[in-house]
């Protein structure tokens, strides 16, 4: 795999993606190692300022080694955290001053009077003043040498919303709307979001000497290519960032990938034409056009850039010709195979293989295969406390009934109910909380898969240990994670495996789950592996490798074992951004928009369609 860092043409600030978000971890952490180096061999302190969230765990994971490893020295390290939520103590599990003593600075030898953090915890009559004093510590320490940053979905830099005055210092803000619902899941509901945070100001990012911007996934594509091509805007105001002499936007793929030079890079100039840039190109053309592959003709794409794709692989009727026949053998009734085969599917969270890949799953038990699905984490903290009720109220119930001994069966019902009254506002579960919803979890994964035909005997609770944390928040995955998956895998023998591969999930929980597969098969014989994608998005057209068509029966099927999660219908605890409709609605929107799109490019008509990605052997 390529490692380096390839600069995107025609953007307006400097930008650089990577294959990997791991590939972006690792140089971004290295730069902050040279500066910090560099600062020292002169006799100077090295001033981060530096983000929460997400997007720089890996960074901070790779610091951490690169100081226990390889003795990267943080005694002249100075640090500044961009913000911090307004009326949240520090010692609160969403506080971003226990955030970074938990994720870093516990884990390096910064002296700790040289880390500085807004306090959210300061009252209203002196905030004013506290703002001012860390702009005045900032200036003392002789401004920042480097500073990271992260990006929301409406454009915001630390919590610069938008149509932040570019100006502002350090100050009191309130959160944008957007804010709040992508932080929803850190407090376990949208209410509990603080309404205002204190935030760096743009002018005192603009200060740094060093700017680096980081964005990871899918979700995040769209408002890269708004701050880095479309016109500067106060609306985004990561598009300031392009009038700072030294910053940069480092990306992985697919935060990348709506940018011009990633999307369609023949529309800038000559590229080189491999099959997958030729794929990618026509159909790009299907869709300005409006029209199907075999309709297209030479006009076409001397209209639209494309005349040197033309010149070399035409003429037209033949490129379209050649097109048309790749996507056609995409089209698979039977995924498996027609001779009988071990199958096994990994499923993140417990309802993701009936969502993602429910009706492939029904044509895989139809086939005859031996199908298996790994649920590989529990998905307790997605079931709201009413159903933990509801189910230990049962329980409880049904131990009076049958008369069991109250001694070894305490009544959970009251258990659950102190622990749950004792809960505050974003607080995160008890252990017997946790177990109970658990249980409910597990119980729907085994009805659903049922629908879909899977046998009880096939159906695998993993439980991995990254995801027992009781919070969004989650540990990396280690080595218990890997050996678990990897003695399921050679237990079962697979020839065929089901990943999710889905860059878009706002939680990380599939890309956890990804790289815990990934590493098992590190050193095993490579069975064949099928990308599929989760609740939020879909392939895209050019990168389908497998589509298999359903019929409305196989819809209203898969339908029927997605209503089995019952916890998460009719409104899911943590459904993700911009999409309130219930799950079942989003998979068929997409299954049947996938049949669309293969029928305006002139392929046969299908009611709906799963698709997924083959996976290129390591």
């Amino acid at each position: 795999m390529n490692h380096t860092a390839h600069l995107i043409p025609a953007t307006q600030i400097p930008c650089y993606w990577f294959e990997q978000n791991e590939d972006v971890s690792r140089h971004v952490a290295r730069i902050i190692a040279d500066a910090i180096r560099q600062r020292n061999s002169f006799g100077h302190d090295a001033v981060l300022g530096l983000p929460t969230g997400s997007t720089p765990v890996g960074i901070y994971r790779e610091l951490i080694r690169l100081h226990r490893e390889e003795g990267l020295d943080f005694s002249r390290v100075v640090t500044f955290n961009l913000d911090e939520y307004y009326g949240l103590r520090s010692d609160r599990l969403q506080s971003y001053h226990r955030w970074m003593f938990e994720m870093f600075f516990d884990h390096v030898n910064v002296p700790r009077e040289n880390i500085h953090l807004l306090d959210g915890d300061t009252p209203g009559d002196q905030v004013e003043e506290h703002c001012r004093r860390y702009e005045d510590q900032i200036r003392r320490a002789g401004g920042i040498d480097v500073l990271l940053l992260g990006i929301g979905r409406d454009g915001h830099i630390a919590f610069n919303e938008p149509f932040s005055v570019r100006n502002s210092r350090t100050r009191l803000v309130t959160l944008d709307p957007v804010t709040r619902k992508d932080a929803a899941s850190d407090f376990f509901h949208e209410d509990n979001v603080p309404a205002q945070a204190l935030t760096m100001g743009i002018a005192t990012i603009f200060e740094a000497r060093q700017i680096i911007l980081l964005a990871f996934g899918e979700h995040k594509a769209h408002i890269i290519r708004e701050a880095v091509e479309e016109p500067m805007t106060d609306r985004v105001p990561a598009s300031f960032l392009r009038e700072h002499p030294n910053a940069s936007f480092i990306l992985d793929d697919a935060s990348a990938a709506e940018l011009t030079g990633v999307a369609t890079p023949w529309v800038l100039g000559n590229v080189e034409w491999t099959d997958k840039l030729i794929k990618r190109a026509v159909l790009w053309l299907c869709a300005k056009t409006e029209k199907a592959l075999l309709k297209l003709d030479g006009n076409d794409f001397r209209q639209h850039n494309l005349h040197q794709l033309l010149r070399h692989h035409g003429p037209s009727a033949r490129l379209a010709h050649r097109v048309f026949r790749w996507m056609s053998e995409t089209i698979e009734y039977h995924p498996g195979g027609k001779e009988p085969r071990r199958i096994l599917c990994f499923s993140p969270h417990p309802d993701d293989d009936v969502i993602s890949m429910g009706g492939t799953l029904i044509r895989l038990v139809e086939d005859g295969h031996d199908v298996h699905v790994a649920y590989m984490t529990s998905g307790n903290i997605a079931v709201f406390d009413h159903d933990a009720r509801r189910i230990a109220d049962m329980m409880t119930e049904l131990n009076r009934i049958f008369e069991i001994d109250a001694e070894k069966t305490p009544h959970l019902e009251a258990a659950v109910a102190e622990a749950l009254n004792a809960k505050t506002a974003g607080d995160p579960d008890r252990p017997e909380v946790l177990r109970i919803k658990t249980l409910i979890r597990w119980t729907e994964a085994k009805i659903a898969a049922g629908v879909c035909g899977c046998k009880e005997e096939n159906l695998h609770f993993l439980d991995l240990p990254f995801y027992q944390t009781g919070t969004i928040s989650k540990r990396p995955i280690a080595e218990d994670d890997v050996r678990i998956v990897r003695e399921l895998i050679e237990r079962i023998k697979p020839d065929q495996i089901y990943v999710a591969g889905d860059l878009s999930d706002p939680h990380g929980t599939h890309r956890l789950c990804a790289q815990a597969v990934y590493r098992a098969l590190e050193e095993m014989e490579q069975p064949e592996v099928l990308l599929y994608r989760g609740a939020w998005q879909e392939w895209p057209l050019h990168q389908i490798d497998i589509a298999v068509p359903l019929s409305p029966d196989d819809i209203e099927r898969k339908r029927t074992a997605i209503f089995r999660h019952q916890s998460q219908k009719d409104t899911a605890l943590f459904p993700g951004p911009d999409d309130p409709r219930e799950f079942w609605e989003r998979a068929e929107d997409r299954n049947r928009r996938t049949a669309d799109l293969y029928n305006r490019i002139g392929l046969p008509e299908y009611y709906a369609m799963e698709a997924f990605v083959r996976r290129e052997a390591k």
